[in-house]
């Protein structure tokens, strides 16, 4: 089953910007709201040059899906990837006191670190998890996941992508 929002919450994500979107951007932005809002799994292909704004468009359905009480998880292939979306996720929070409480999860975390995170995770108290392959292991659980979105999904496997979206709902 999928995980229906109840609100949109694109305008208050968009206050927040320091900058304004493109129509484009509020467009994707909308379409995918209205999908999230529908009793079925969404599934899109959000395609745009390097620099074009897809990942503005992926945080604001991130900030939607989270202000409705879920999780949502970020994944990137490599840690390079995964570690620049999550610092700037937290420079983003911090500087406008946006609703994510981020965690990151990638392989060269130590053991410490990582059970940290998994606790977060299972918890709920992570709401955003921003990480590499790491993020589909077994030893994640997830609280509520609603959302799932993959940075350069073409680098990942079919299973891989399967797996992360079968730890929600």
């Amino acid at each position: 089953t999928a995980c229906k929002i109840k609100k949109d919450y694109t305008d208050e994500f968009i206050s927040t910007l320091p900058f304004t979107l493109t129509a484009a951007q509020i467009r994707a932005i909308k379409e995918c709201c209205e999908s999230m809002s529908k009793p079925v799994a969404m599934n899109r292909l959000l395609q745009g040059d390097v620099g074009s704004g897809k990942t503005v468009v992926a945080s604001a359905l991130m900030y939607t899906a989270v202000k409705n009480g879920f999780q949502c998880a970020m994944m990137a292939p490599t840690e390079v990837l995964a570690t620049q979306h999550y610092e700037d996720v937290c420079e983003f929070v911090e500087k406008y006191h946006i609703a994510f409480s981020p965690v990151l999860l990638v392989g060269s975390m130590t053991a410490k670190e990582k059970k940290l995170a998994y606790e977060k995770i299972a918890s709920g108290e992570a709401n955003l998890v921003i990480g590499t392959h790491a993020v589909i292991q077994d030893k994640v659980a997830f609280k509520n996941l609603a959302l799932v979105v993959i940075d350069e999904q073409h680098r990942f496997g079919v299973r891989q992508r399967e797996k992360l979206a079968e730890k929600g709902k």
